[in-house]
């Protein structure tokens, strides 16, 4: 099999360094200047939306959207904003870290158009809730079943399968390292706890990451916090290196230059997932007024992952002197940084840190399939057949090598990616449309804005607005 490894390998290198980079960051731009930098000018109603929903409480059988946040931040915050950042220094230099930075910032603005438009697009699910995604809106607003159904399955086998085998894997790797337990035990408690959560449906998993995201973000960025306040005569020093290693003139005329912006712009693609048609899934969950409000949310979800959670995991190798001669990389130099800053200690911390990052990544993962699951199919048994899947592989991983397994990842990731992007180019205009809907009704005054789909050019594919007088969120 390793011909076929090297194939997909070769193949990854084009898309990911040619392809997606730029169709990714020039959607980014175009999105960007769209929507008169809305990443930036509404921040203040991002972080506020937040808070609110927060404090909402979602009606039976449906997801706040709060919930729907967590989940979505439960997927694409997990290992690799530890071990893969640690690797995107140690490789590209701190000049990455600036690169990273401006690709999250682009990446925002595609957020939002994408779970703009997932939440305009949802369906009704039976039962209770919302389903939707850019499977539907390929589908039902595009009119492509095909590329919809392509699109579906892609997610269901790589979030769903292949993603968890790999985050099953870590676990059972780092467990093994650090408390000497046998991989295949471990598998087996993953697996119990992961079909105890997913046989519960999606508003269980939503409770579960509801609780789970802020207390591990929240204790890994603490424990970050304190370390940058322990060297905090370092940090405007750091600060500068990441900028002049970012435009150094002497890295311009070599590798260097290329090496930074190349890593920077892969790690931050990697990490927030903007533009990859996974965040829609979850944002079409949500129980909100307006489309806007969702996609606010999630565009703010990709500050949160990079701008807070990659930047820690940044500043706690930066911020230690002799990172470079360790020659250490991965969850490797991180764990060391942190130990030589606060004590040993810290390494049973990082394992129970990697334990929550990696499962409630399972857990997001899984919630995507399921949406998707309802597009391909909705027969119960169907549904009930994919989870008996994902936990096979759950334990699989756990035990398994999954060098060729992350390769067709990565494959079934860009593909993914390019289906989306030519969709929600082709529909930007009405995320646009929508977003100025929203802060014409905050202008004049109404607090909570109401979306009415007869401001769209079309009622194509809107099967759950408008809300009833009966679905009104009660606001904390």
């Amino acid at each position: 099999m390793n011909w076929l490894n090297e194939i997909v390998t070769v193949i990854n290198d084009f898309l990911w360094s040619y392809v997606l980079i730029l169709m990714l960051v020039g959607s980014g731009l175009w999105f960007t200047a769209r929507t008169g930098f809305v990443q930036l000018r509404r921040l203040g109603e991002m972080f506020r939306l937040i808070g609110e929903g927060a404090g909402a409480k979602p009606r039976e059988g449906h997801i706040s959207t709060f919930q729907a946040f967590c989940v979505s931040t439960a997927s694409r915050v997990g290992v690799g904003n530890i071990a893969g950042i640690a690797i995107a220094v140690a490789t590209g230099g701190p000049g990455a870290v600036f690169w990273m930075w401006v690709i999250a910032t682009l990446g925002a603005a595609t957020g939002f158009v994408e779970s703009t438009l997932a939440q305009i697009y949802k369906a009704p699910k039976k039962g209770g809730g919302f389903v939707g995604g850019p499977a539907y809106y390929i589908g039902n607003v595009l009119g492509s079943p095909f590329f919809a159904t392509v699109f579906a399955v892609l997610i269901s086998v790589t979030y769903g399968l292949i993603f968890n085998s790999v985050q099953a894997n870590t676990i059972a790797i780092s467990m093994q390292t650090s408390l000497g337990l046998d991989p295949s035990m471990t598998g087996v408690a993953i697996a119990l706890l992961t079909a105890l959560v997913i046989f519960g449906g999606v508003t269980r998993i939503a409770k579960v990451v509801g609780i789970l995201v802020p207390f591990m973000a929240g204790a890994y960025l603490l424990v970050a916090a304190i370390v940058t306040i322990l060297n905090i005569q370092m940090v405007p020093t750091v600060l500068a290196e990441i900028v002049r290693h970012a435009f150094d003139f002497d890295a311009v005329l070599g590798a260097g230059f290329a090496m930074a912006v190349m890593t920077g712009v892969k790690r931050g693609l990697f990490s927030n997932e903007a533009g990859m048609g996974s965040i829609p899934n979850a944002a079409a969950t949500a129980d909100a007024t307006h489309p806007v409000k969702q996609g606010l949310v999630q565009a703010a979800g990709v500050y949160v992952d990079t701008l807070f959670v990659c930047t820690a995991s940044a500043m706690l190798v930066l911020l230690t002197p002799g990172w470079q001669e360790s020659g250490l990389t991965g969850i490797e130099l991180s764990q060391h940084v942190l130990s030589s800053q606060l004590g040993e200690w810290t390494n049973v911390f990082m394992t129970v840190i990697v334990l929550f990052f990696a499962f409630s990544s399972i857990i997001g993962n899984y919630f995507y399939g399921e949406v998707n699951m309802d597009f391909i199919s909705r027969r119960p048994v169907a549904l009930q057949i994919f989870r008996a899947l994902v936990v096979c592989m759950v334990f699989f991983g756990s035990v398994a090598s999954l060098g060729l397994v992350w390769n067709l990842a990565d494959l079934f990731m860009a593909l993914m990616a390019i289906l989306n992007i030519v969709a929600i180019l082709m529909l930007g205009r009405i995320a646009f449309l929508v977003l100025d809907d929203y802060f014409a009704q905050k202008r004049a005054g109404i607090a909570q804005p109401e979306f009415d789909p007869s401001i769209l050019p079309s009622s194509r594919g809107v099967l759950a607005w408008p809300r009833h007088k009966d679905e009104e969120i009660d606001q904390a």
